[in-house]
């Protein structure tokens, strides 16, 4: 599956993450507000982006290695002796002061590129980071689609639970009636009573499950539930696994992160393996002595280590080492994300057999309860076989729900299974981090008078 082939997929989902609402639900959350929310109060996201932006200063420090290093010095001296020497011929009180002024600088002219190779290690660390900021996004809109679906779902079930409460309190009152007429006997009127109280029961069950469920919901949103839209229609989904995972294999973030580790890895080989060579650097320095005159001096210099007592043997085989991890992790990673693809897929297909047996339940159990509800009329059942069969049809109600809940998360879990589950695969339509402003930015390693570009840079980054 390319990219192009995906855009229809993913235009499909974005139409159901919030268009297919019922009348009067204009001003009701929808699933594609919660998700632009969580996007933007995330304070997870906002951590990632300060680790990127330090990874490309990481960048920035690597190329300032081969510019020169440019520094002044200022010295005040004083010295008195009892005897006349060289140093001391002209210095015949303590008030006699030498003012050095010294300006030097060095740089390295040629390392068999080293530092060329520490450039690439940390842009491969940047883009291995951007990867990981990539695959923080879709946890946090996951997390957003999973709070969403749970506060709808809990919102329900207080809403059924409370209904049967209100219903048992009725056939409650119904059969109370009857037994004081004597047509029933006093083991009828305990049996409802019994079952109001775990009607009760249940509804505060229900209602702590709901309020628990807005507390989630404002940790990955950003504020409380109030009008929430139903859930949305399905996106459209890969026709198999097979090429879900196929999809999953090229974009899912954490493969992408894993093969940057991998490059960054053969770098630090080549690296390693370069430390062997010799340096070159040059150097330039000036020096004023008031009062004496003042000197300079140039010189080129070229050293090379020849024995470290094995450290640099021992650093390049722990890069080799450090290399063929990287490369067993991108390994691993393949299996996991295919194994979860597999699961994603496997699991919507389960819950969509839940939903369809869920609803033949409901549509039996309804019949039946409306038929043992008129027998029970004409004396041909008790008043416990028609709460057995409202409980029945209260159950079969409560899985549905939460069946119905279930298949959202999971449609949204395969899109975060295949690395899909970004606000600009979503298409939110809203403006997004761009993790390349502030490496563009420093790249370079700018010098001081780019400093109230950077300033924008950074208040920029902290209002998205």
């Amino acid at each position: 599956m390319t990219r192009k082939t995906l855009k229809p997929l993913l235009l499909a989902s974005v139409a159901g993450l919030g268009l297919i609402v019922g009348p009067g639900a204009a001003s009701a959350e929808t699933l594609a507000d919660a998700l632009v929310s969580a996007y933007r109060n995330s304070h997870l996201i906002e951590q990632y982006r300060a680790t990127l932006a330090a990874a490309d200063e990481d960048v920035a420090q690597a190329v300032a290695d081969l510019r020169p290093v440019v520094q002044w010095g200022l010295e005040f001296a004083s010295q008195r002796c009892d005897y006349q020497t060289t140093s001391c011929a002209y210095m015949r009180d303590w008030t006699d002061i030498e003012t050095t002024l010294t300006l030097s600088a060095s740089w390295t002219l040629y390392d068999f590129g080293r530092t060329q190779f520490n450039i690439g290690i940390q842009k491969e660390t940047v883009l291995a980071t951007r990867e990981a900021l990539r695959s923080t996004e879709q946890s946090v809109l996951l997390s957003a689609v999973a709070a969403y679906a749970d506060a709808k779902a809990t919102a329900e079930q207080v809403a059924i639970n409370e209904n049967s409460v209100r219903v048992i309190g009725e056939q409650l009152k119904a059969t109370q009636d009857k037994f004081d007429v004597g047509e029933v006997t006093r083991t009828d009127v305990a049996q409802a009573e019994a079952s109001l109280a775990g009607a009760r029961a249940s509804l505060s069950a229900a209602q702590g499950n709901y309020k628990a469920a807005r507390e989630s919901y404002k940790a990955a949103i950003g504020h409380y539930p109030d009008r929430l839209s139903g859930l949305p229609r399905a996106p459209k989904l890969p026709k198999s696994a097979d090429e879900a995972a196929q999809t999953a294999l090229r974009l899912h973030p954490a493969i992408k992160q894993a093969q940057h580790q991998v490059a960054a890895y053969d770098l630090g080989v080549a690296l390693a393996d370069a430390q062997r060579n010799p340096t070159i650097t040059g150097s330039l320095g000036y020096g004023n002595i008031d009062g004496y005159g003042h000197s300079g001096a140039a010189s080129v210099t070229m050293s090379q280590t020849i024995y470290s007592g094995g450290a640099i043997s021992s650093a390049r085989r722990q890069a080799i080492v450090n290399r063929e991890g990287a490369r067993a992790t991108l390994r691993q990673q393949g299996v996991t994300v295919a194994q979860a693809v597999a699961n994603a897929y496997a699991m919507i297909d389960v819950y969509r057999a839940q939903i369809g047996a869920y609803q033949e339940q409901i549509r039996a159990a309804d019949i039946a309860y409306r038929g043992v509800k008129e027998e029970a009329t004409l004396g041909a059942r008790t008043t416990l076989d028609v709460l057995d069969a409202e409980q029945n049809l209260l159950d079969a109600r409560a899985s549905l729900i939460t069946a119905e809940a279930d298949l959202q998360v999971g449609y949204y879990q395969l899109l975060s299974d295949m690395g899909l589950l970004t606000v600009e695969d979503l298409k939110l339509g809203i403006p997004t981090y761009d993790p390349a402003a502030y490496y563009n930015a420093v790249q370079k390693a700018p010098l001081s008078v780019q400093g109230e570009r950077l300033d924008r840079v950074l208040r920029a980054i902290g209002k998205q």
